[in-house]
C-alpha cells in the first residue's frame, strides 16, 4: 500500500509540475478560445490558426480570429522574451517613441499604451491596438471594426487582464 501510495504521490507530483510548466508558457487560443472571441467581437468567427512556439528571441503565442460576416478581427500576440531579446517595458517605450501618438492605458499589467486609428479615413469602423508589458511579458491585443473606441478598448482590457492571469 504505501507504494501505491509514493506512485500516487509522485504522480501528482509530477502532474503539479506539468501544469507550472505549461501554465508559463500559455497557448493564447486556449484562453481566448473560438467562443471567447465570438462574444468579444459580437458575431460568429471563422476557425483561427492559433501558432505557439519558440523563437530566437523566446516564446511566441499567436492567434488571429475574423469574422464570418467580414469587418471585425480579434489579433492576440504574447511574447515572453529569451534572456538576449529586449524586455517587455524596453520594447513599450521603443513602440511609443516610433510611433508617437498613443496614450497610457491604467489599470492593466505594469505598463499599457493604446494606440487607435482609422475612422477618420471615412469608414466607420476603427482599428485599436492595445499594448501590455507585465513581468517578462509582451503582450498585444488588436481589435478592428469597432466605431466605438471606448468599447473597443474595454473588449480589448478585458481579453488582457483574462491572458495577463495566466502568466
Amino acid at each position: 500500500m504505501s507504494i501505491l501510495k509514493m506512485i500516487g504521490g509522485f504522480l501528482f507530483a509530477a502532474g503539479l509540475t506539468n501544469m507550472v510548466v505549461a501554465d508559463s508558457r500559455p497557448d493564447v487560443s486556449q484562453i481566448i478560445n473560438k467562443a471567447e472571441a465570438s462574444a468579444i467581437l459580437g458575431e460568429p468567427v471563422k476557425d483561427p490558426s492559433p501558432r505557439s512556439g519558440d523563437g530566437s528571441d523566446g516564446y511566441y503565442s499567436k492567434c488571429n480570429y475574423y469574422s464570418v460576416n467580414r469587418g471585425k478581427s480579434l489579433i492576440i500576440r504574447l511574447q515572453l522574451p529569451g534572456p538576449n531579446a529586449i524586455g517587455p517595458q524596453k520594447e513599450l517605450q521603443l513602440l511609443v517613441a516610433a510611433n508617437g501618438a498613443m496614450e497610457k492605458v491604467s489599470g492593466i499589467g505594469e505598463a499599457a499604451q493604446l494606440f487607435a486609428g482609422g475612422g477618420e479615413s471615412g469608414f466607420a469602423s476603427r482599428v485599436l491596438m492595445l499594448y501590455v508589458a507585465k513581468g517578462n511579458a509582451f503582450l498585444t491585443i488588436g481589435l478592428g471594426g469597432f466605431a466605438d473606441e471606448a468599447v473597443a478598448l474595454e473588449k480589448a482590457k478585458t481579453a488582457a487582464q483574462k491572458l495577463l492571469e495566466h502568466l
